[in-house]
């Protein structure tokens, strides 16, 4: 799916693996619920890191969107969840590695707390179709 990078001058640069927005050349969407690091076969965390626990969570992501037709590469938004806010490099690390070009809109946000007592937890929009 066709997406486009926008980016001004006139707003803050992106700081990460985002881009401050994206124009989206489709007409369907799929929106994936917030994916927690639990491995679908045993229902465990996949570790104690937050970059064990981030790789997870987009694997997650991405078996959700493979599942709707759709790749990681035709996601424009994301919304990460953390724990703590001083794991923000290391889940960015983790996250860069999962998306190339054009990279989504994000937005990350400390959470008091996470279901499961979670490190992370990331939602995603994405073109399909």
């Amino acid at each position: 799916m066709p997406k486009k990078e926008v980016a001004t001058t006139k707003a803050p640069a992106a700081i990460g693996p985002y881009s401050q927005g994206v124009i989206a050349e489709g007409k369907q969407f799929v929106f994936v619920s917030g994916q927690l690091p639990l491995d679908p076969a045993t229902g465990a965390f996949a570790g104690d890191s937050i970059g064990e626990q981030t790789r997870r969570s987009l694997e997650n992501v991405k078996a959700v969107l493979a599942a709707a037709g759709a790749g990681m590469g035709d996601v424009v938004k994301t919304t990460v969840y953390l724990q703590h806010m001083s794991d923000f490099a290391g889940m960015n690390e983790v996250y860069r590695e999962y998306f190339t070009g054009v990279f989504p809109c994000r937005a990350a946000i400390e959470a008091a707390a996470l279901p499961k007592n979670a490190l992370v937890e990331i939602e995603a929009i994405a073109l399909v179709g």
